[in-house]
């Protein structure tokens, strides 16, 4: 008899979803003892953010997926046609985490054990990205080894806007795959990308049209599909439309109804082109490609837990308050008052707080 080396048997799912689908053979007949273990966050009402319950469900699920000998290959993905996962849950954050450095520094672990079970996982692990894929979603993402996207899909940082660094596995794994200048881009700056920009440069391996008008697929309107360069051959390939060309997509959208089934058969496909190689052989490959994010991700990621839970005390204290209580549109701290009291040598303390964030402003 064949001992299990899951750690819980028999587990059940709360917060996400665990489902085994049918490995398929090129002709799409679904072959006989064989799996694809989906993974699934199930948090819509949120723009499936992760909570601590789900992150330690996650590290579960992959560690499940993993002592699984029927299964060929992991598909991580979300429910819903918005976000793939867009990090951490805010409210959560704000109103548990925020000033409480020693719960956030326990938190962190399970976090990084997240990234370490997708890293580890024994099995080819593909990202299918529903929607957006930002903040910490980025980084569980990144931590994937193949990426297929819906062309909707946005790929982007958040942290510094909101009292964070992206130290969850972005400043580990966003130079490997897009050079040091984009990552500063979207590190630093916190600037999207659309699904396009993001296969052009080198994060993911697969856009699809998840829109159709009239019956008929079309690319997603929003993004510059048509011309690589502009008039001065800087390269637009990719660039979120503006002015009225925006507006003019925007009628479009409205038109238009979501399709994920190509995106399925896409990740259906590379599941087969997996299922169809020597498993060993595909399992010491990925292992050996992982070790350059490895690398990087097991020689910061414990002082960044440190330093992560220590920033709970001062900017992402106020910056997650804000995003959570803020109104509408104004969910963001005011930097310029906060670079200026700090200027003045003013301390971080609930004064400075109040001062610098929207939900104590008149009109807030």
């Amino acid at each position: 008899m064949l001992k299990s080396h899951t750690l819980l048997d028999g587990l059940e799912f709360k917060e996400i979803q665990y489902e085994l689908r049918p490995a398929r053979d090129f002709s799409g007949a679904p072959v006989e003892g064989l799996f694809n273990a989906w993974i699934v966050l199930d948090n819509p009402s949120q723009l499936n953010s992760y909570t601590t319950g789900a992150v330690k469900e996650v590290i579960l699920a992959f560690r499940q997926a993993s002592m699984d000998r029927s299964v060929v290959a992991v598909v991580f993905t979300a429910v819903g046609d918005k976000a793939f996962c867009t990090g951490g849950n805010t409210k959560e954050y704000a109103e548990y985490y925020a000033g409480n450095p020693q719960e956030y520094k326990q938190y962190m672990r399970l976090f990084n054990d997240m990234i370490d079970s997708i890293l580890r996982c024994d099995k080819p692990v593909i990202n299918r990205v529903n929607g957006m894929r930002l903040a910490g979603g980025q980084e569980i993402g990144m931590a994937c080894d193949f990426t297929i996207a819906a062309d909707t899909a946005r790929f982007g940082q958040a942290g510094p806007k909101h009292g964070s660094a992206p130290d969850g596995g972005s400043t580990d794994f966003l130079p490997l795959y897009v050079g040091f200048s984009r990552a500063m881009e979207s590190g630093v700056l916190c600037e999207m990308w659309s699904a396009h920009k993001a296969l052009f440069i080198g994060l993911i391996n697969q856009v699809v049209p998840v829109m159709k008008v009239d019956g008929e697929w079309i690319p997603n309107p929003m993004v510059v599909t048509d011309r690589f360069v502009d008039e001065f051959g800087n390269i637009v390939y990719g660039d979120f439309k503006g002015g009225a060309q925006r507006e003019a997509a925007k009628e479009v959208m409205g038109k238009a109804e979501t399709d994920l089934s190509k995106l399925d058969e896409a990740v259906e496909v590379l599941c087969t082109k997996i299922l169809m190689l020597m498993p060993d052989c595909v399992s010491k490959t990925v292992n050996g490609l992982r070790k350059h994010k490895q690398w990087h991700w097991d020689n910061t990621n414990v002082t960044n837990r440190e330093w992560l839970a220590l920033n709970m005390m001062t900017e992402a204290k106020a910056g997650f308050r804000a995003f959570n209580e803020g109104p509408k549109g104004k969910r963001e701290v005011d930097f310029i008052k906060l670079r200026q009291l700090l200027a003045e040598g003013h301390p971080w303390d609930d004064e400075l707080i109040r001062a610098i964030s929207p939900q104590y402003q008149q009109g807030g």
